[in-house]
């Protein structure tokens, strides 16, 4: 069963946001895009070389509006370690939610079921709630901060355009489709 183009489920969670402690739930992303970033662990190998390329698109997706919630199962107190200890972590200005009851994970369905951990998964929430892409990826493969705000100005572009559609590669500024039966098979 997709996630595309479902609501995100109610939650609580305490999270490292620029030295302080705070709280967050999902009443803090209504109104605004959001971008959910799971990751296994904090302290690992993989998670900071993604965590770090966030960050240096932070800048851009909040010019873009974007708010970005990077989550693991480790605590808030774990994340603040992490973020005093790495200086590739040290750069981040984002919420590093802490999830150790599992909740928000279990929410997005991206808890690995037996282990603990969130697999490593990106959702794209629109200012509605609802989800509109996702990716997840296996343990040993990270992800590209530079392609994802690509996708979010395609979706953020698709909903303030109807009719019109974003094809494969597309760049903002860059010509769109509008489906028609007249395109069919001339594509």
């Amino acid at each position: 069963m997709s996630i595309v183009g479902t609501a995100i489920k109610p939650f609580n969670a305490t999270a490292y946001y620029q030295g302080k402690f705070v709280d967050v739930s999902e009443a803090d992303v209504a109104g605004k895009w959001g971008v959910f970033f799971f990751y296994p662990a904090d302290f690992t190998f993989v998670c900071p070389t993604e965590l770090e390329d966030l960050a240096d698109k932070y800048g851009e997706l909040q010019g873009l509006g974007v708010e970005v919630y990077s989550v693991s199962t480790d605590t808030h107190f774990s994340h603040k370690a992490w973020h005093d200890s790495s200086p590739a972590i040290g750069k981040i200005n984002y919420y590093m939610l802490g999830d150790q009851n599992h909740t928000i994970s279990n929410n997005f369905g991206i808890l690995r079921e037996g282990v603990g951990l969130a697999d490593r998964g990106t959702f794209v929430v629109d200012p509605d709630g609802t989800i509109q892409l996702v990716e997840i990826t296996p343990e040993g493969v990270g992800r590209n901060a530079e392609e994802l705000v690509r996708k979010i100005k395609a979706a953020k572009y698709w909903r303030e355009h109807p009719g019109q559609v974003c094809p494969a590669k597309w760049e903002e500024g860059e010509a769109t489709l509008a489906p028609s039966i007249d395109l069919v098979g001339k594509i």
